[in-house]
């Protein structure tokens, strides 16, 4: 018998929770389904870009578990993108973080703030209030009630 999964801890949900190629219904698409935590892993991994046992313990996981998280995220990226799939985010047992990372745009001055005590309307070390949270560009707009990859053009 299989010993059971842990809670993972994330530092947030993602914006979008699908993603597909443009023109084509999402009804007649294959999807693929990435959870939430294999979604926290490649964030951690390649948009924070921290090393594996960095990014473990922000998890709260071993690096061994880490990398087997990372390891079939990336697997599952590369199926879709070269399948011309959609993913669907969702699922996992997971846990919220205590705390919530802001940046400023303005000084890219980054601090914690605790969930639970709203967002803050200015950046403490130079007050303006140009604020991004962090992680949160994901380059995508609502459309419909699902979120699609911006062009660049």
């Amino acid at each position: 018998m299989p010993r059971p999964k842990c809670c993972r801890r994330i530092h947030g949900h993602p914006n979008c929770k699908i993603f597909k190629p443009v023109g084509v219904p999402v009804s007649s698409l294959q999807e693929v389904v990435l959870f939430i935590d294999e979604f926290e892993a490649i964030r951690l991994a390649d948009l924070e870009q921290l090393h594996h046992e960095q990014a473990s313990e922000k998890m709260r996981v071993s690096r061994q578990t880490f990398g087997r998280i990372l390891e079939s995220a990336r697997g599952k990226v590369a199926k879709v993108l070269a399948g011309g799939l959609a993913v669907r985010i969702e699922g996992g047992q997971v846990e919220m973080a205590e705390t919530r990372t802001f940046e400023c745009r303005q000084c890219l001055n980054a601090w914690d703030v605790s969930y639970g005590t709203g967002r803050p309307s200015e950046c403490p070390a130079c007050k303006s209030s140009n604020l991004l949270r962090s992680g949160q560009q994901c380059g995508a707009e609502k459309a419909g009630g699902r979120c699609r990859i911006k062009n660049s053009e």
